[in-house]
């Protein structure tokens, strides 16, 4: 076949699920960490065990072990020593690998014992189990636009090429695969190499790595038809595969799906992992779907393992939000506290100052504050900034809103409330007081949950005595949605409305009251707005790409969130 221009290289840099049988001289093991897939990384040489230096150490180089001892990859790079202090000689210093190699040592490293590094420099790593991989489900992805399946067959047919793509795999399966191809399908994508490709040359060459290799076939017809089915085994691949092409539909697509793993991880390493493996493929659907979910389920991650381990960038993303569930704002702040205790030498000052920006002091209350300088572990290096936010909070919490408005536009965020689940700003209502179970299964209903509570008209010291009744329903039939004179298209529905004559309010003060569902009260899978006090929940909520709900048993919370109309 004639050969046009020169061959384009394609390196697909997909995490790979096999490793290189380890000889004795290479052999790794983890040391100090509670699971079998975590600890401090040591190496063997020369007849001795000795440990690896953090310079250098990244999630690139946790791979490759991960990878060598045969797990699916590597969630986080750990530095510092955080499994304890090894013994005997630091054996690899300044490592730089690409991930694909199939041990540490084909890595390149000063040489095999030359460091400048002590045992509390010890490199550890949390790899990747295969727990989030074993759902076999498969989600159609449908970008066909009218396109025709006769390109797909096309494709199958493996008639009329002209082109040729090999298919190799550094360090795995021996040879290649030829894939028959054709230079006008591919030149339909001018936001990709292969438009460029397919005008320049008849062949081209692709290295993948070992476990992304069976899915080139079903990306390259995706090219042809615009339709793939998804899987969560394969989602990594593709999105990988689209992301190095420039497929943006199919980047998004799969994206998507990486929210069917992220609940399965109790311990949040899985969704820490995500979201830095989203900010480096600079895919903003990804890491917005991996944001939301630690927002949401910020209670729970800032008690897990992965909190002290999260980079001052994404936690200064995720403070930055206004749809942390949270039970205070003085829960976000000793989060951040025990961040900072954690991170020893590795966040300077000018970064907890930053973060410290975030925390929006005027919803802590008046005794909250003039606490701070007695119990923040953060008071004495940052006792300024500390107290310019306490004095930002007596304002919000002392001053008419009057006088306040003026200057509150500037930083609007900072007088803005989270979605705060302490009490008395919320109702928390479990499923096993309704009748659903009931009314799906054995076809009867009885009436749902109405219950009510109080809440402060704001959470200003100037409104604590003016308080608002609110009534709470949940409904499960057309009937007795119906009965509150309601239209309900979807099913279930909540209802929140207040009792008390708020009219007299309503021009300085907003309610932008929350359904917060949690399935079976282990995580947060959906969080919706009011509209006109009622939220209508779709019946496939817990079936669709969203953050899934594996039960029909979940729970709701109602919040009350008012906030200064500017």
């Amino acid at each position: 076949m004639e050969r046009f221009g020169p061959c384009l290289l394609l390196l697909l840099a997909c995490m790979s699920t096999h490793g290189s049988r380890p000889t004795r001289d290479q052999s790794v093991r983890l040391a100090g960490g509670k699971l079998s897939s975590e600890g401090r990384v040591e190496v063997f040489h020369a007849g001795q065990w000795g440990t690896v230096c953090d310079d250098g150490w990244g999630l690139a180089e946790a791979m490759v072990v991960c990878r060598h001892l045969g797990y699916q990859g590597a969630r986080e790079a750990v530095n510092g020593g955080v499994y304890g202090q090894g013994s005997g000689p630091i054996w690899l210093d300044d490592l730089d690998c690409n991930g694909t190699e199939s041990s540490l040592s084909s890595c390149r490293f000063k040489g095999w014992g030359v460091t400048d590094c002590s045992h509390n420099e010890d490199a550890g790593v949390i790899c990747e189990r295969d727990k989030s991989f074993n759902n076999t489900r498969r989600f159609p992805l449908d970008h066909s636009a009218g396109l025709s399946e006769s390109l797909g067959q096309l494709f199958d047919s493996r008639r009329g090429c002209d082109l040729t793509i090999a298919v190799r795999s550094p360090g795995g399966v021996p040879g290649e695969d030829r894939v028959c191809a054709h230079s006008l399908v591919l030149s339909l994508y001018p936001e990709s190499p292969f438009y460029s490709a397919a005008l320049r040359s008849r062949n081209l060459s692709m290295e993948v790595s070992q476990d992304c290799r069976p899915y080139v076939t079903k990306f390259l017809r995706y090219l042809y038809t615009r339709q793939i089915d998804l899987s969560v085994a394969s989602a990594r691949c593709l999105h990988r595969l689209a992301s190095d092409f420039g497929i943006e539909r199919l980047k998004e697509g799969s994206g998507r799906l990486f929210a069917w793993m992220l609940p399965l991880d109790p311990s949040f390493h899985t969704q820490v992992s995500l979201y830095g493996y989203a900010v480096r493929t600079r895919d903003p659907t990804l890491q917005e779907t991996c944001l939301r979910y630690l927002a949401w389920n910020c209670h729970g991650l800032m008690a897990s393992p992965a909190w002290a381990n999260l980079t001052r960038d994404a936690l200064q993303a995720l403070l930055s939000r206004s749809d942390l569930v949270v039970p205070d704002e003085a829960f976000v702040l000793r989060g951040l506290e025990r961040w900072a205790q954690a991170q020893r030498e590795r966040a300077g000052g000018d970064d907890i100052a930053a973060l410290l920006e975030a925390i929006r002091f005027p919803m802590l209350s008046p005794e909250e504050l003039y606490d701070l300088r007695f119990t923040s572990a953060l008071y004495a290096a940052h006792g300024a900034l500390l107290r310019d936010g306490a004095l930002d909070g007596f304002q919000f919490n002392l001053l008419p809103f009057a006088k306040l408005k003026r200057h509150m536009e500037a930083r609007r965020d900072q007088y803005r409330p989270r979605i705060y689940t302490a009490q008395p700003w919320s109702l928390y209502v479990n499923s096993t007081q309704t009748t659903w179970q009931n009314y799906r299964h054995q076809h009867y209903y009885q009436p749902g949950v109405r219950k009510n509570f109080q809440t402060p008209v704001l959470n200003s010291a100037v409104f604590r005595t003016e308080s608002i009744s609110w009534d709470t329903d949940i409904f499960l039939t057309k009937h007795d949605c119906q009965n509150r004179g309601l239209r309900c298209d979807l099913l279930p529905a909540a209802w929140l409305r207040s009792n008390s004559n708020l009219d007299r309010y309503r021009s300085s003060i907003h309610h932008g009251n929350k359904i917060v569902l949690s399935c079976e009260g282990d995580y947060v899978f959906h969080v919706q707005d009011f509209k006109d006090n009622l939220v209508q929940i779709a019946a496939n909520v817990s079936a669709s790409l969203a953050y899934p709900c594996y039960t029909d048993h979940f729970f709701y919370r109602f919040v009350v969130s008012p906030e200064y109309v500017l």
